[in-house]
């Protein structure tokens, strides 16, 4: 069972599927919340006290003209924390198995034998050919389905 889940896991796209959902859903909040809570003010801090952080007024005393370069560091440190974290916790793992996978010292996805795929096709035409004995009877007196 968890060899089959295994194998699920390594074909196609499926990890990067994986990657794209649970990076970009979970783990952005928890990046957020560090660079908001504690780079933001750090950058901030590097402003004039006239402002509210790193950034300036395009026109004095009006609020819609503020140019926050605080906000635009603080998306960019986000971008780089979340790239890292998928890189070396989920891409760089699977190229190592994938690259292992290659030289031969670990096993790929299972791929079925001649055998199990012929066994699956005649279980699927005798599953097929089974038929009430009313229909056979009605079939036999017909003649052949042409």
């Amino acid at each position: 069972m968890l060899k089959g889940f295994k194998d699920f896991l390594m074909r196609g796209n499926v990890v990067d599927l994986a990657v794209a959902v649970v990076i970009g859903t979970a783990f952005t909040a928890i990046v957020t919340a560090f660079t908001t809570s504690l780079i933001k003010p750090l950058i901030a801090s590097l402003g004039s006290t006239e402002t509210k952080g790193l950034g300036f007024y395009i026109r004095s005393g009006k609020e819609d003209t503020y140019l926050d370069f605080s906000n635009v560091i603080n998306a960019a440190i986000n971008f780089a924390i979340v790239a890292a974290v998928v890189y070396f916790v989920l891409v760089l793992p699977i190229q190592k198995i994938q690259e292992r996978r290659k030289r031969g010292e670990e096993a790929g996805p299972a791929e079925p034998t001649n055998v199990e795929l012929l066994i699956e096709i005649r279980d699927l035409l005798a599953a097929q050919q089974q038929t009430t004995p009313a229909q056979n009877t009605a079939q036999d007196r017909r003649g052949p389905a042409i």
